[in-house]
């Protein structure tokens, strides 16, 4: 792996190894993807105002977010059902971030179990949570991953429905993949995705098996989840859930300061600025053009994390600047996970540790806690 330098490069690898339909599922968004592209474009819009003759020998990178110690500012953010991707699935992303001294968060969605994630490794790692609409399954959910040690809750709020995701529905996607005459020959040109799709169990929503008698196999269990979401839940609902869990909470999805303060208000240690990577409702802002209100709201009061648009070790120093704590990363790891299993995951660590370190040392900046919003100012190309 150490032929890729960037993760562009594992994205390249990653669009390689999987069919067209597995690759658009990961790499797609929303409608007309004007917010996926605005999330990354944002990142360009700013440039870094370099500072020179500062002492830049050390450049610790260590955070604490939600009281938790990181090595460095990225955490590996929840995405489900990453079995279709490659069999290791959520057991690569939790075991490629204790190796790097982060933690990742693992999807109430996930294709892995809590129980297998939380046996995988010994550090404790974060479990997302979405406000589904059965209660039951919801305190089930909570119940577990209190049992299973996870340090951290992670609710999503931005799903009331799911997204128009027109690639997926375009390529037909199921769940698992299935060959049709429109699909079959692109799974059959991918055969190394095929016979590890063949060789182990075939991906499901791991955390749901058991709750629901359908009859249609993992496609009933789509069905069954997509049929929990509730776009009734209210403020009053997250209460519950934080009630609940009694421990450490982030609201992920928050894109206002007025949502933003009624998070801190209702008990969340931390919100994660974010549009779902753009796969959600289209035409939103880019999560980077939010941040800056979101902290001057409530940056002293809780952690504030930055979701969306991550490519470069640079991006995360720039959010850094602006005021996130941290920056959760979905696609990046997913490529990693496609490219080369848990070792693509812990390039994908590698590259942005590097980058972060490299940029620190060029624009003057002795470490992480040194960055304010006076490291960066408008583009002017």
């Amino acid at each position: 792996m150490r032929s890729v330098v960037t993760v562009a490069d594992l994205r390249t690898r990653a669009r390689k190894r999987l069919p067209r339909m597995v690759f658009d599922f990961v790499d797609g968004g929303a409608e007309d993807e004007v917010t996926l592209a605005d999330n990354a474009a944002a990142f360009r819009r700013l440039s870094f105002r370099q500072r020179v003759l500062v002492d830049v020998s050390t450049r610790p990178q260590a955070v604490t977010v939600l009281g938790r110690e990181l090595a460095l500012p990225v955490v590996l953010g929840p995405t489900g059902l990453v079995r279709m991707v490659r069999h290791e699935g959520e057991l690569a992303a939790a075991r490629a971030a204790a190796a790097a001294g982060t933690v990742s968060v693992t999807s109430s969605g996930s294709s892995v179990s809590f129980e297998d994630v939380s046996a995988a490794v010994p550090e404790r790692q974060w479990f997302q949570l979405y406000p589904w609409g059965d209660r039951r399954t919801v305190e089930s959910l909570i119940d577990r991953a209190k049992d299973l040690g996870f340090g951290a809750m992670v609710v999503t709020v931005d799903v009331p429905v799911v997204g128009a995701r027109e690639k997926d529905l375009r390529n037909g996607l199921t769940v698992p993949p299935q060959a049709t005459p429109r699909t079959g020959w692109d799974l059959a040109r991918h055969p190394r995705w095929l016979a590890g799709l063949l060789a182990h169990p075939k991906p499901t929503f791991a955390n749901f098996t058991g709750v629901t008698n359908a009859h249609g196999g993992t496609s009933g269990l789509a069905v069954y989840t997509n049929g929990l979401l509730n776009p009734a839940h209210t403020w009053a609902d997250l209460e519950w859930m934080l009630e609940r869990w009694g421990g450490p909470a982030m609201l992920k999805g928050v894109m206002t300061a007025e949502d933003a303060r009624r998070a801190v208000e209702v008990g969340c240690g931390a919100v994660a600025v974010s549009n779902h990577g753009g796969r959600q409702a289209d035409s939103v802002p880019a999560a980077l053009d939010v941040l800056p209100e979101v902290v001057a709201e409530i940056g002293g009061e809780a952690d504030v994390l930055l979701d969306g648009g991550i490519r470069r070790g640079s991006d995360v120093v720039k959010a850094l600047a602006l005021g996130a704590k941290a920056c959760l990363v979905g696609r990046p790891w997913v490529f990693g996970l496609a490219a080369g299993g848990t070792e693509g995951v812990t390039r994908m660590l590698e590259i942005l540790h590097d980058e972060i370190d490299r940029t620190l040392a060029l624009i003057g900046r002795p470490g992480v806690a040194s960055l304010d919003a006076t490291a960066v100012g408008p583009a002017r190309w």
